[in-house]
C-alpha cells in the first residue's frame, strides 16, 4: 500500500481532487462529459492516473463511468436526491442545536463574519459570490458544534451535494430566502436557543414542496447533456 504514495499515485490524486472541484464549482455540471484528453493535456500526465482518478470518483457516486461513453458526472435521481437532503438537514441541525449550546465569543464573531459576506454577495446579486460565502457559512456552523465527527461527516455531503445546492441558486429569489434564513439560524444560535436553532437550519435545508419542484425541474434541464 505504501507503493501507491509514489508518483503515479499522487497524481491520480491530484487529478481526483481538481476533477471534483470542477463538478463542485459548476466548472464540469451534472451529466456532462468528462474529457481525458482533455485532463491529460491540462495536467501533463498519462491517461493512467486520469483513469485512476475516475474510478475513485467513480466509487464515490460523484462520476460514472459507461461503456463507449466514457466518464460524465453522475446526476442523482430525484428521489435519491430527496434522501441526500433530509440526512443533510439532519446533520445541519445537530450542528446548530449544538452550536447554540457551545458558541463561543470567537466563534460568535466568525458567524457573523460569514452572514455579512452572505449578505453582502446576496446585495451584489452574484449567485457565485453567494455561493462562496454560503460554504463558509455553513462551515462556521459546524465548527461552532464543537463536535469533529459530526463536523466531518456534515462537510462531506455538503461536498457531494454542492453541484445541487449550487442550481437551487439559481432559482428565482432563493437567494434572497436563503439569506432571511441564515441570519434566523445565527440569531438562534446567538440566544443560545437550541430547538429553534435546529428547526431553522433543517428548514432551511430541506426541500420539500414548491423547492423540491424547482430542483427536479433543473435537474431535468440536464439530461440531454447526458
Amino acid at each position: 500500500m505504501a507503493k501507491r504514495k509514489g508518483p503515479t499515485g499522487k497524481s491520480s490524486e491530484r487529478l481526483r481532487e481538481a476533477i471534483e472541484e470542477d463538478v463542485t464549482m459548476g466548472r464540469l455540471t451534472p451529466g456532462s462529459r468528462i474529457d481525458e484528453a482533455a485532463l491529460e493535456k491540462r495536467f501533463g500526465v498519462s491517461r493512467t492516473p486520469i483513469r485512476e482518478a475516475l474510478i475513485q470518483l467513480a466509487s464515490s457516486g460523484m462520476v460514472e463511468i459507461r461503456r463507449r461513453v466514457g466518464a460524465t458526472v453522475s446526476i442523482l435521481e430525484p428521489r435519491r436526491l430527496f434522501e441526500m437532503f433530509e440526512v443533510m438537514a439532519d446533520l445541519e441541525a445537530s450542528c446548530a442545536r449544538r452550536a447554540a449550546r457551545r458558541l463561543v465569543p470567537e466563534q460568535e464573531k466568525e458567524l457573523r463574519k460569514a452572514l455579512d459576506a452572505c449578505r453582502k454577495a446576496a446585495h451584489s446579486g452574484d449567485p457565485d459570490a453567494y455561493f462562496r460565502e454560503n460554504e463558509t457559512f455553513h462551515r462556521a456552523i459546524y465548527m461552532a458544534s464543537g463536535n469533529g465527527f459530526l463536523a466531518e461527516h456534515a462537510l462531506t455531503l455538503h461536498k457531494r451535494l454542492r453541484p445541487y445546492r449550487r442550481l437551487q441558486l439559481r432559482t428565482r429569489n432563493r437567494i434572497g430566502n436563503s439569506l432571511a434564513e441564515h441570519e434566523a439560524i445565527v440569531e438562534a444560535i446567538a440566544k443560545g436557543d437550541g430547538e429553534l436553532a435546529a428547526k431553522a437550519a433543517r428548514d432551511h435545508i430541506t426541500v420539500q414542496g414548491e423547492r423540491f419542484s424547482d430542483l427536479v425541474a433543473s435537474l431535468s434541464q440536464l439530461r440531454p447533456a447526458a
